[in-house]
């Protein structure tokens, strides 16, 4: 597909990103398209105790210290009365009599005295438990606040005040209250946790739709742009300029200027693509287009290309699907059409449609090594490994010498061998890589996938290795030294040689979005949340699609929360 930075399976064992700005005191690597982690001791607990719906009411508060519930003096005292009455609402809260419990709660409360914090926050607990089954969501909160205020770290309280909060559509403070719950709970809570996703996919999904849509249009770097184009040996418009495509002014004098006689724009554009002056690419796409000009189809492609590049779908699919339809256009113009469409559909997580495209294009140009290579990447997206790897030998057979597709072969049969825990195939997969990067030692792609694979088997050394390869080859590579910095930090927990290996990243490249959020990352696993903080802002302003973007929200949002919840309970969990 057409990317040069790596994205996430499907599925897959990893934890959701937006953990890693919560989760603190773990070492963290991103690996291509995959979170690691391992937390330094891992509890375990029954699945009623961890994973059980908390919808009971109960006899006592999380403990706080040095309060005594018990009554003094002769027969039962104002404390003993209230006890009374809270049993009988429990009794009615099991048989489903909610309106006879709140009100057994209720007098509880009435009853109990006012420096019996510990009871009390339970009786407004267990009235809010009653409100919850009558679906009365502004109740639940506020006896649920009454609870936490008397007992900060009330664990039922705070949940059951996320689950109310989430039904009355106020996501920013049920987020809040459950990263408290999370971090009280050590993240050992499967419920809490997938409120956490939940919440955080919400909110992310609502401010990158806003954003996004009014975000002003952003040219990556240069080498972004020549990555993503050498990922294509079939795509017509990327390239150089023939000798009879040429403008007249670059003719020698020895008659070949009376090949093209006419002003193009799209040879314009050709020619400023190979002088890297990319600003002005669309508007020269557009004055051929506009004028009917021979190399429309062309310039159209090329202007979706680059509209794809600064982020912009939606200027893009029209002129994709206007290529598409020109049955007289050149074959490899129209696949590369799909190629490119069937790529944003997935990054608009729209598989199918992408399969098709993929598919159309495979029908079309049937001897198009693009089609195979690219589809074959999407195949590993969708973790059809078996598939991916059918796609990737076609690209191969198409094209012997291309690398980049025995690379990607190599690390497909990595993944199902991984996920398939056969060391035997692994190994076989490991001895593939080596055979590659023998045959294709310029690859530094081969190189950077094989040092995932070392990654994974903990054979940092070598990794470490084959990252220094991919610097010498490509130096001007952010993504490679936020890649080695990473392994740092799982290999040696040297942290400051990975924050300067990603410091460096962004020396090179300033607009390496990978590498800000891997930054971010980093300063909440730190406790720097103010600095976590302004790294994901800087990577959601560079991010390149809707979905990216909102992703990068998440993190910060789950980051903007912690912060929060430091304020309001002083929850401050251990640092790197």
């Amino acid at each position: 597909m057409a990317a040069s930075k790596p994205v996430e399976p499907q599925s897959g064992s990893s934890l959701p990103r937006w953990q890693l700005a919560l989760l603190i005191g773990t070492p963290i690597v991103l690996g291509v398209g995959a979170v690691y982690l391992w937390n330094r001791s891992k509890t375990k607990d029954s699945p009623g105790k961890r994973n059980g719906e908390r919808t009971t009411p109960e006899g006592s508060a999380s403990p706080v210290q040095g309060q005594d519930g018990a009554s003094s003096g002769p027969g039962p005292g104002p404390l003993d009365r209230a006890q009374g009455a809270k049993n009988k609402g429990n009794k009615y809260f099991k048989a489903g009599k909610y309106e006879q419990a709140i009100q057994c709660y209720t007098e509880a409360i009435g009853l109990c005295p006012r420096d019996n914090q510990t009871d009390l926050s339970t009786f407004y607990q267990n009235r809010a438990a009653a409100y919850e089954q009558q679906m009365m969501w502004t109740e639940v909160v506020q006896d649920c606040t009454q609870a936490v205020e008397m007992n900060p770290r009330y664990i039922k309280a705070l949940f059951r005040r996320a689950k109310a909060l989430e039904r009355l559509d106020n996501k920013k403070e049920c987020l809040e209250d459950v990263t408290a719950v999370c971090i009280l709970e050590a993240f050992q809570n499967q419920q809490s946790m997938l409120l956490a996703d939940k919440v955080l996919k919400l909110l992310g999904k609502e401010k990158a739709k806003d954003k996004y849509k009014n975000r002003d249009p952003l040219m990556p770097s240069p080498q972004f742009i020549k990555s993503y184009f050498s990922s294509f040996t079939d795509d017509i418009i990327s390239q150089p300029l023939q000798k009879g495509e040429k403008k007249d002014e670059d003719k020698d004098n020895e008659g070949e200027a009376a090949e093209v006689t006419e002003s193009s724009g799209y040879l314009k554009a050709k020619q400023y693509m190979e002088e890297e002056n990319y600003d002005k690419i669309i508007s020269e796409c557009t004055k051929e287009v506009e004028s009917g000009g021979r190399y429309t189809a062309e310039a159209l492609l090329l202007r979706a290309t680059f509209y794809l590049l600064i982020g912009n779908a939606t200027g893009a699919q029209p002129d994709l699907d206007r290529v598409i339809n020109m049955e007289d256009a050149n074959i490899k113009l129209r696949a590369n059409a799909l190629i490119k469409r069937g790529s944003m559909y997935m990054q608009q997580q729209q598989p199918m449609m992408s399969t098709q495209d993929f598919n159309m294009a495979a029908e079309i140009d049937t001897r198009n090594a693009d089609v195979y290579h690219h589809r074959g990447q999407l195949k590993i997206l969708l973790d059809q490994v078996e598939e991916a790897v059918g796609d990737f030998d076609e690209c191969i057979l198409l094209r012997p010498d291309s690398a980049l597709a025995q690379a990607q072969k190599c690390f497909a049969l990595y993944r199902q061998a991984y996920t398939g825990n056969s060391q035997s195939q692994v190994q076989t997969a490991m001895d593939g890589f080596e055979d590659v990067i023998r045959r294709f030692p310029k690859c530094a792609e081969g190189y950077a996938l094989y040092a995932q694979a070392l990654t994974d088997q903990q054979q940092f050394g070598k990794a470490d290795q084959m990252y220094n390869k991919c610097i010498d080859l490509e130096p001007d590579n952010a993504t490679t030294y936020v890649h080695k910095g990473l392994l740092q930090l799982q290999w040696k927990q040297d942290l400051d040689l990975g924050l300067d290996l990603i410091s460096k990243a962004i020396e090179i490249d300033n607009k390496c979005d990978f590498a800000y959020e891997t930054m971010g990352t980093i300063e909440v696993q730190r406790g720097n949340l103010d600095k976590a903080i302004d790294m994901f802002n800087k990577a959601i302003n560079l991010a390149k699609s809707e979905m990216e973007m909102a992703h990068l929200y998440s993190l910060c949002d789950a980051a903007y929360a912690q912060t929060e919840v430091a304020r309001k309970y002083g929850l401050k969990p251990p640092t790197l």
